[in-house]
């Protein structure tokens, strides 16, 4: 399967270092070097969660590992394959993002036969350094190591069924191979460099498989991502993306070339191969209920921020309300949602379409405009006005718990509706638009006044 994924934003002005020679196994070209932000995103809780353990090398030897388990203590496993900079704090929060999501993680320092407890940042000084551990870095010895990692995770009693592999930049590459000599269950690469040069090995694949690549990516250019769809062209199991407009690190948090849309369109493609071959699942639906429940039920602001992770956000996206962060989003909920929102307030669902990490909710939202509604009407005293309006929620989980929800709805049918708006020679409906959604014989095409221009036309 080869996709374009969207991307409205574009790289930003380019921090780069060069290299004028590249070893076996490496790209020539130039290499970002931008800092890390210090988390995952802007709503990840952060924090360690996890712990350093040892590994077993196959060949002799003991070599470390950053293992990170999810709240519930067991899960499916995920062997994390990281970039040229060593197990650091940006490898470690992609290890405690993922067991956020109900994996336990376990990312191996694949450079302890060079170097002992590699964490490198982003300064020109230690790329030089990355770089050189790059050149000295032997692919078979580190698939060795990464083998022995999932071995490891395999006996661990954290690690409830199945093991896949996930990897960036070199981590990428190494994620594609391990999904070729690792006994993974399922991999999943973002621009991995040079896997074109072990293409013969992509016989050996047989569990699914997704590649993510960025089209202004130097290290795997478009003829480069072609040669690796044509090799799995006839395989359903492998799913490509390339995303427009984006260069190489575009999921690196904080980095020169961090694109969050492309990051999240991916990391959303990513869960979905992980939780269909080896969960866990959650039940999307039950726990969206429940949050709505507490919002509109039983008004419980401690019990709603319990359905929601540590540091959740909401965006209602007409009015631009909401919250970002628990302490915001609480102080939302209590004293602007919550007690804002009309007590005869009825949600009718008319659709709902469940994906691997989000729901989209379409109903009709029903209420009397008797109180100021802080969220959706800020500043307009109530008009005892009833009204019904189209209404769809796209809400993300992380794990089990809510991550955020993007709320649309028709700001003008609401203020044509309360009587605040005047329609007439405009392109705006009232309540139509609500029985309509529920009637699709309703006419169409009312405000179209080029509409009769075409009766009898073919």
């Amino acid at each position: 399967m080869f996709c374009q994924a969207a991307s409205r934003a574009g790289p930003g002005p380019p921090v780069e270092q060069a290299f004028d020679t590249a070893p076996p196994g490496a790209v020539k070209g130039r290499l970002s070097c931008a800092p890390a932000s210090g988390s995952m995103d802007n709503n990840f809780a952060g924090g360690a969660m996890g712990q350093w353990i040892e590994i077993k090398a196959a060949d002799g030897g003991k070599f470390r590992g950053y293992l990170a388990v999810p709240k519930a203590a067991k899960g499916p496993g995920i062997v994390l394959c990281q970039e040229i900079f060593g197990i650091n704090p940006y490898i470690r929060e992609v290890a405690d993002y993922y067991a956020e999501e109900g994996y336990v993680v376990l990312a191996p320092d694949l450079f302890w036969r060079l170097d002992k407890d590699v964490e490198l940042g982003y300064t020109e000084t230690d790329w030089q350094k990355a770089f050189g551990y790059l050149q000295r870095f032997d692919t078979d010895k580190g698939m060795e190591d990464i083998t022995a990692a999932v071995r490891t995770l395999r006996t661990r009693p954290e690690v409830a069924g199945k093991v896949g592999a996930l990897g960036f930049c070199l981590g990428g590459r190494l994620a594609y191979l391990a999904a070729a000599r690792s006994g993974v269950d399922c991999a999943v690469g973002y621009y991995g460099v040079t896997i074109e040069k072990y293409l013969d090995e992509a016989a050996k694949i047989k569990v699914p498989m997704v590649l993510h690549f960025a089209a202004a990516d130097k290290y795997a250019p478009p003829e480069t991502v072609e040669k690796i769809k044509q090799a799995f062209k006839d395989d359903p199991a492998v799913e490509i993306y390339v995303y427009p407009g984006v260069d190489h690190a575009f999921a690196r948090t904080g980095g020169m070339h961090y694109d969050r849309p492309a990051h999240m369109m991916a990391h959303s493609r990513s869960i979905a191969l992980f939780r269909r071959v080896m969960g866990p699942h959650y039940d999307l639906s039950a726990l969206w209920e429940t949050h709505t429940m507490h919002e509109f039920g039983t008004r419980d602001v401690d019990a709603t921020m319990k359905t929601m992770v540590a540091q959740p956000y909401v965006n209602h996206i007409p009015t631009m309300t909401g919250g970002v962060g628990h302490d915001h989003l609480k102080r939302f909920y209590k004293h602007h949602f919550i007690p804002t929102t009309p007590a005869d307030t009825k949600l009718i669902p008319i659709s709902r379409t469940i994906g691997a990490d989000r729901l989209v909710d379409e109903m009709l939202f029903c209420f009397t405009h008797d109180i100021e509604i802080d969220w959706m009407l800020p500043g307009i005293p109530p008009t005892g006005r009833y009204v019904e309006i189209p209404l769809v929620a796209i809400v993300n989980f992380r794990g089990d718990k809510l991550y955020h929800e993007h709320i649309y709805w028709d700001q003008a049918s609401v203020l044509v509706q309360i009587g605040k708006l005047d329609p007439k020679g405009l392109p705006v409906a009232g309540v139509e638009t609500a029985h309509k959604l529920k009637d699709e014989k309703m006419p169409s095409n009312t405000l179209m006044k080029n509409w009769a221009k075409s009766e009898g036309k073919s």
